[in-house]
């Protein structure tokens, strides 16, 4: 009863101050909690304190059931976001949170990401290349420490909803870092690793096509590197990721450059006789491509027609108990093709 009354006394208080109050408040707990000659009970105090001073935003933000959220207050931390440093603020100082703490970051940081300034620009778009990098590049950080990568990973993801800021990450060499952090050794890191991957390579096809194009030698260098992964997610995972890739119409220019490749080809024939049948799987949907282009270059043709009876009698024989109705129909076509090399 009496900690039910002293958490509503406590969002009382929290909600006589105003936006900049907390936000200023806040500002001044981390730096306490940050400061090596703080001690340690002050630093504790001051975590505390910053907890509040987040929960207290979200509060404004969203409600509580309770109280409705005013349009006044949630324009005035849009406008901290967009015009002060607040959301570099919420991605920067996160290992000093708590765990429920990061889960308030989270949802505050995204929520203010949505939001407009007098009506038109949104956050993201009032923020300069400057302060764009440093949010970017702090929140790749965040994969460095296991107990924040999800969180800097979920808030990285929600940034990449702009195009823009995709198109930056893509043209700095924060990109290439996420091709080791998809086979960090902790499986949790790697997985969102992935998933930020992913949203950068398939969100702004336009913006990765023109990428691809001008970086398609490096990019392919790296990224037939994890097709050779020891690591079996990392190989399936790339694998589907590329067929992905090659059928996107955006990418029609760098899918008939890679199925050009004699050394592409092989390598995704090697994964096609791979141990793990949902390798094999993915394997045939990028080695169908190769099959079907109607232009082969002479490398490719060459190494189908040598491998000819080979190819046809593993086919024959391919994934045949597999209940995916579409895939044995391409299966059977892809044989027919092969028959007639």
């Amino acid at each position: 009863m009496m900690q039910s009354l002293e958490n509503l006394l406590g969002k009382l208080s929290m909600r006589k101050r105003t936006p900049q109050d907390i936000v200023a408040r806040l500002r001044e707990e981390i730096e306490i909690a940050e400061l090596d000659t703080s001690p340690e009970d002050t630093k504790k105090k001051a975590v505390e304190n910053a907890s509040k001073s987040i929960s207290a935003i979200r509060l404004m933000l969203f409600g509580d059931g309770v109280a409705e959220p005013v349009q006044e207050s949630i324009d005035a931390f849009a406008k901290m976001a967009g015009e002060d440093d607040l959301l570099l603020l919420l991605a920067s100082h996160l290992k000093i949170m708590a765990f429920e703490t990061r889960k308030d970051c989270v949802q505050v940081f995204n929520n203010l990401l949505k939001r407009t300034i007098n009506d038109s620009l949104t956050v993201l778009d009032y923020l300069s290349d400057r302060d764009n990098m440093e949010l970017e590049t702090n929140l790749m950080k965040g994969y460095e420490a296991t107990a924040i990568a999800l969180v800097s990973g979920s808030m990285l993801r929600e940034c990449l909803r702009s195009e823009a800021i995709t198109k930056r990450m893509l043209e700095s060499p924060l990109f290439w870092k996420l091709f080791a952090l998809v086979e960090a050794s902790d499986f949790d890191v790697a997985s969102d690793a992935y998933a930020t991957f992913k949203e950068i390579l398939t969100r702004h096809q336009a913006v990765v096509a023109s990428f691809l194009e001008d970086e398609y030698d490096k990019f392919f260098e790296c990224y037939n590197l994890l097709l050779r992964s020891e690591n079996y997610v990392s190989r399936r995972q790339s694998l589907k990721l590329l067929g992905e890739l090659l059928m996107d119409r955006a990418n029609f220019k760098v899918m008939t450059k890679y199925i050009a490749s004699a050394e592409n080809l092989k390598l995704i024939m090697n994964l096609l006789l791979d141990k793990g049948k949902h390798i094999q799987f993915e394997a045939f949907h990028v080695f169908k491509v190769f099959v079907a282009n109607p232009n082969k270059s002479q490398p490719v043709l060459t190494i189908l027609t040598k491998n000819k009876t080979k190819l046809e009698a593993y086919l024959n024989n391919f994934l045949t108990d597999r209940q995916d109705e579409q895939f044995q129909e391409e299966r059977e076509a892809i044989v027919e093709e092969i028959k007639e090399l």
